[in-house]
């Protein structure tokens, strides 16, 4: 089950981590760019994300993305995710495709269909 995307999703993903090394680089930041602060910077962006969801009904977060402006500062969000999440990988050699790749592999033996109408224990549990 290891397919690799057919539309380039690995080559634009790769540019777009050269992008921010290349970023990164340009600023002098690379003594900053430690696997610990790339970790935490992620944990704080990821919280910020969580803050714009924090108060709202589950109805409310649903319809998120209907008004504009709150579906601005949710891209932004997910963006800076992403954007730590591909620099702490970058830093550590962790090919992000791969990664997630086999966790899906693993929970789909650890998490199989079931023939019942019970639903399946969620991951969390």
């Amino acid at each position: 089950m290891n397919e690799k995307p057919s539309n380039g999703g690995d080559e634009r993903l790769a540019q777009l981590q050269r992008r921010l090394a290349d970023f990164a680089a340009a600023r002098g930041w690379e003594p900053y760019h430690t696997p610990k602060n790339l970790a935490v910077a992620l944990s704080v962006e990821a919280s910020e994300l969580v803050e714009i969801f924090q108060w709202l009904t589950s109805e409310q977060s649903a319809k998120v993305m209907e008004k504009p402006e709150t579906a601005h500062r949710v891209a932004d969000e997910v963006a800076d995710v992403l954007a730590y999440l591909l620099q702490f990988c970058e830093v550590l050699g962790v090919d992000v495709l791969d990664a997630l790749a086999a966790k899906i592999d693993r929970n789909e033996h650890r998490f199989p269909v079931s023939g019942t109408s019970t639903p399946n224990r969620h991951s969390s549990e």
